[in-house]
């Protein structure tokens, strides 16, 4: 709610209070005392303000304490000497990222039902205690960024359900230490920007077989890597850059040579590897293209790169490659970046798939590069220029059965999710996309049953791949609870589909006009809040404005638990900010267009806006905007504003509102409030539309104050 103010010392009065969520908003000042009065206090949520001074040390007299985080604040002073001694339920504790100082009470050591332990990003001193290792539920341990004084402890060598260990930063020195190897669970090690030495253990995959991601960066390690690494067939990310290795394995700004082992075609689920910066003059394996995994590949060009269909980033800039560039990147048909510069490379720029959208950047200091003007480089030889010739005169004569509509299908996966909630997130789960294999023609046509209509979600309305492509690159970038997961895809010459989440419920245009099944008002306001925060979140929540442009109820597919996820954004639009406007040719679905939209061709955040007020009357009144009804001029919107207030209850849809209900009065106050916002999101005006940001807002404030 970005509310600013301090916390009302008054909330100690409110003895029967078990959770309490401030989050996400801009109080400031101190803890105030009186919260130790909350005797019955499970949940304290304060993460992401500006809470500052110390905490009292008698808030942890509440013995049922069980989460308590304080994420991202200005907190100072020590912890508690007895923060363990009362709050022997406490489960969740977070003072992740603030200015905490002094030791870590020995007292810790008597939460012993904590799971989640998150101390990073402070200034604790001293040792870390060794009471840590009583801890034997915990799961996630972050002490990283801190300016810790001594050994770790190798009691924590005793904490036999670690997942999570963050050790970055805070001055470990000598080999790693061998307590970590008695953590069999650990998935996640962080140990860098130390000071350890030595060499990496042969054995480290067969300590840890569940090792996900190894963080050894920025330490002074010698010797060679393992060749056992490739026994870690659940490694994720693996960062060893900066250090002092040596031997055959290259890796990112070290000392090392010669071609990457074949043995990483192993570690099948490999997402990041790093290999700049060095003097390679070898390509990697061919084996290496059964990392089909991979997202981000930095090295030498390897011979089978066209088998790595999941690569977006490519970095094989300042090494000493030499050759021609593999006609097999041309199949790398989701590779966004290239950085091939200052090599040794020779012959013909690739001119198919990815490489129409490169520039000179990509290919500079490769004198013996030849290739289009517009790359900056020599022209080829003409006997390259007849066999390009040849080669588009053969493509042209193909008959062009294309098909002229894009399929978005919907197709159940096994999806994969994080095992574990309420993580702070870090880099690494920034990283943690997974991308699926893709799926074949054949695989979508089983799965549909021959693309029976009764399968049939919906059908591109303006019959062009250029919808496709752009749902895929708006699709790439976003992520959000409420937005549609794309799981994979289907491609070929004639037909391109996106393989979305399997939604059981259908979409909201379904459930509004379905004859079995009714929406009751808590639902709906519940689905238009979900609507509500993923178009706010394409307006503010990502770097540059998306304009989703198609909004209306079939767009609005809903899971199992009735979670919005909004889809179909074949015409969305990128903007350059809030109230920018673009013009496009193409035009969304009559109804629910925003007059500037349908006359002139202009996008901005604000037709989006538009659409979703036309939603939301729609949503409660169970009318289309293009029922028979609206005839003559009269619209939705003006049937909706000469009824408002007085004659809404004649509007809204009849089974929200039955005269004998207690609580007609209040449905019709909530409904009342609304249809007044709905009005306010669709005035003829784009500059006079409330924006999504506060139309969520007053949602959700409706929801709390009537539901």
């Amino acid at each position: 709610m970005d509310l600013s103010a301090t916390i009302p010392p008054q909330f100690g009065n409110l003895s029967f209070l078990v959770s309490l969520d401030m989050s996400n908003n801009k109080f400031h000042g101190d803890l105030p005392e009186e919260l130790a009065n909350l005797r019955r206090l499970k949940y304290l949520n304060l993460r992401e303000n500006q809470i500052s001074g110390s905490v009292p040390a008698n808030f942890f007299n509440i013995s049922t304490l069980e989460k308590v985080d304080f994420t991202n604040n200005n907190l100072s002073g020590n912890l508690p000497a007895n923060m363990c001694r009362h709050s022997q339920n406490l489960e969740y504790f977070s003072v992740y990222s603030n200015l905490l100082s002094g030791e870590i009470p020995q007292s810790i050591g008597e939460c012993s039902r904590l799971q989640t332990l998150l101390l990073q990003f402070n200034q604790f001193t001293g040792p870390v205690p060794k009471q840590i290792g009583n801890l034997s539920m915990l799961v996630d341990l972050y002490l990283g960024d801190n300016n810790f004084k001594g050994e770790i402890p190798g009691e924590i060598g005793e904490l036999h359900n670690l997942e999570y260990l963050t050790l970055d930063e805070v001055g470990l020195r000598g080999p790693i230490s061998s307590f970590i190897y008695n953590i069999s669970t650990l998935q996640w090690l962080y140990l860098g920007q130390n000071n350890l030495t030595g060499d990496l253990p042969m054995e480290i995959c067969l300590y840890l077989p569940a090792i996900q991601g190894l963080y050894l960066g920025q330490n002074q390690m010698t010797g060679s890597i393992p060749k056992q690494l490739g026994n870690c067939s659940s490694l994720v990310e693996l960062y060893l850059d900066a250090n002092m290795f040596t031997g055959e394995l290259t890796l990112s700004k070290n000392k090392l040579y010669g071609p990457v082992p074949a043995c990483l075609s192993n570690i099948t689920a490999l997402r990041y590897l790093n290999l700049d910066s060095n003097e390679l003059n070898s390509s990697i394996s061919p084996s290496i293209g059964g990392l089909r995994d991979l997202l981000r590949l930095q090295g030498p060009i390897p011979d089978l790169l066209g088998n790595i269909i999941s690569l977006e980033r490519l970095d094989l800039s300042h090494n000493n490659l030499t050759g021609a560039i593999p006609k097999s990147m041309e199949e790398l048909q989701h590779l966004e970046y290239l950085n091939i510069s200052f090599n040794k490379l020779t012959g013909e720029i690739p001119n198919g798939g990815p490489f129409g959208h490169f520039n000179y950047q990509s290919f500079i200091s490769n004198d013996a590069l030849c290739g289009s003007p517009r790359l900056s480089v020599h022209a080829c030889r003409s006997d390259n220029h007849h066999k390009r010739l040849k080669t588009l005169l053969r493509v042209l004569l193909i008959p062009l059965a294309i098909v002229s509509t894009v399929f978005a299908l919907t197709a159940s996966v096994f999806l994969i999710k994080r095992r574990r909630k309420n993580k702070v997130p870090t880099q690494i789960d920034l990283l943690r996309t997974v991308m699926l294999d893709r799926i074949s023609y054949r695989d979508v046509e089983i799965a549909t049953d021959r693309f029976s209509e009764s399968n049939l979600l919906g059908i591109g309305s303006f019959g062009a791949f250029k919808s496709f492509d752009t749902e895929c690159e708006v699709l790439r970038n976003i992520r959000h609870r409420n937005l549609t997961k794309v799981v994979s895809s289907c491609t070929n010459l004639d037909f391109r589909a996106l393989i979305l989440e399997y939604m059981p419920n259908g979409s909201l245009e379904k459930l509004l006009y379905s004859q079995n099944e009714v929406l009751n008002l808590q639902q709906r306001l519940s689905i238009m809040i979900d609507v509500a925060s993923a178009i706010d979140y394409l307006h503010y929540g990502y770097g540059t404005p998306i304009v989703h442009c198609d909004l209306k109820p079939s767009n609005v597919l809903l899971d199992e638990s009735m979670v919005v996820h909004v889809s179909d954004f074949g015409i969305a639009k990128l903007v350059n900010a809030e109230d920018s406007e673009v013009q496009t040719k193409t035009l969304a679905t009559f109804g629910y267009i925003a007059p500037e939209f349908g006359s002139e061709g202009l996008v901005s955040t604000r037709c989006d806006v538009y659409s979703f007020g036309i939603m939301l009357m729609e949503t409660f009144t169970r009318k289309r905007p293009t029922d028979d009804l609206f005839t003559g001029g009269l619209s939705l919107r003006s049937w909706i504003n000469d009824s408002y207030p007085h004659s809404l209850i004649h509007l809204v849809d009849a089974t929200l509102i039955e005269p004998q209900d207690e609580s007609l009065e209040k449905k019709v106050d909530c409904i009342s409030l609304i249809m007044k916002l709905a009005l306010d999101c669709s005035v003829e005006l784009p500059g006079e539309r409330t924006n999504m940001k506060d139309a969520l807002a007053t949602l959700q404030k409706i929801g709390k104050q009537f539901l």
